[in-house]
């Protein structure tokens, strides 16, 4: 019992970044524009986020410092992309490289440091149940968080007047103009809040995971969040389901190694990967109707007036 809970609490651990950065990613993926520069954001998000909580010796200050990493850069691809109307895929691109480079130089003067991660929840005579009790009461606050930011956005894109404008402009984002919507408005806050993720995602890393920073730290977790907005085909359920079953995978190939399992690490750490592949073929071979994917994904300038 003891090892089925810390191997399910691994699990959730390994999840949590994976879900808050894809979670932010489907909503500006919602909105109508591709950001693949989550790697880069989530890379400066965890330098800033870990500088924060050391000079400070605050979880939260170096939590909100990731925040404003990631949507300050992900403001500079708003204005890229939706302002210039310069191609998102390389801006993407660039963000990622220019974020990695930006980070290993903020976070120059921090390795080798370490800090106090983020507290556990501990509820006397809940936490101590078998099994379930560390896993329900036993976790800190950034699981708690990833949970009810999926539950939020969600409710906002299904359950809200907003949420369905959003999705408006991803869908057909010449109508939602027509009908007189700022479609580059709602992008540019998708891309900031889908940028903000990202950076929570990154300061959970060395503020929660680990109690230390070094550079690439992020090791292509966020190509990982950027693969679970398609596994999950732009819905926040599945997107759920993808992000604890590609942390699943993560943590199995550490088990399979520990046990000595005659299967290479590489083809472990490859099976996200071609799970993906595996899903985007087979919802391409069942598709009766249109992409589930947005519509117009950013490919369209459109003017905001």
């Amino acid at each position: 019992m003891e090892l089925v809970e810390a191997i399910i609490l691994s699990v959730l651990a390994a999840s949590t970044p994976l879900l808050i950065a894809a979670t932010g990613e489907l909503v500006t993926e919602r909105s109508g524009v591709l950001n693949l520069g989550v790697e880069g954001l989530m890379i400066v998000g965890a330098a800033c986020g870990f500088g924060g909580a050391w000079l400070s010796g605050s979880i939260v200050v170096g939590a909100l410092c990731g925040i404003l990493a990631g949507a300050a850069l992900s403001l500079i691809f708003a204005l890229m992309t939706l302002g210039l109307a310069v191609n998102q895929v390389a801006t993407g691109l660039a963000l990622t490289i220019f974020g990695i480079g930006l980070s290993g130089l903020i976070g120059a003067r921090f390795v080798g440091e370490r800090i106090s991660t983020a507290p556990h929840l501990h509820i006397p005579g809940l936490s101590e149940v078998p099994l379930v009790g560390g896993i329900l009461f036993g976790e800190d606050a950034f699981v708690y968080l990833s949970i009810a930011l999926i539950v939020g956005v969600w409710w906002f894109l299904y359950r809200t007047r907003a949420g369905l404008v959003l999705r408006a402009c991803g869908d057909n984002h010449v109508s939602a103009h027509a009908l007189g919507y700022p479609v580059l408005r709602i992008r540019m806050y998708a891309v900031l809040f889908g940028g903000a993720c990202a950076g929570l995602a990154g300061a959970y890393l060395p503020l929660a995971y680990t109690p230390f920073f070094i550079p690439g730290m992020t090791a292509g977790r966020g190509w990982i969040a950027l693969a679970l907005v398609v596994f999950s085909s732009w819905r926040p359920v599945r997107l759920v389901i993808g992000a604890y079953l590609f942390g699943a995978v993560t943590i199995l190939q550490l088990h399979a190694q520990g046990a000595g399992v005659g299967i290479p690490s590489q083809f472990m750490s490859a099976l996200p990967y071609l799970a993906t592949i595996i899903v985007l073929v087979l919802l391409a071979r069942t598709r009766t109707g249109g992409s589930t994917a947005p519509a117009a994904l950013g490919m369209v300038f459109v003017p905001d007036r």
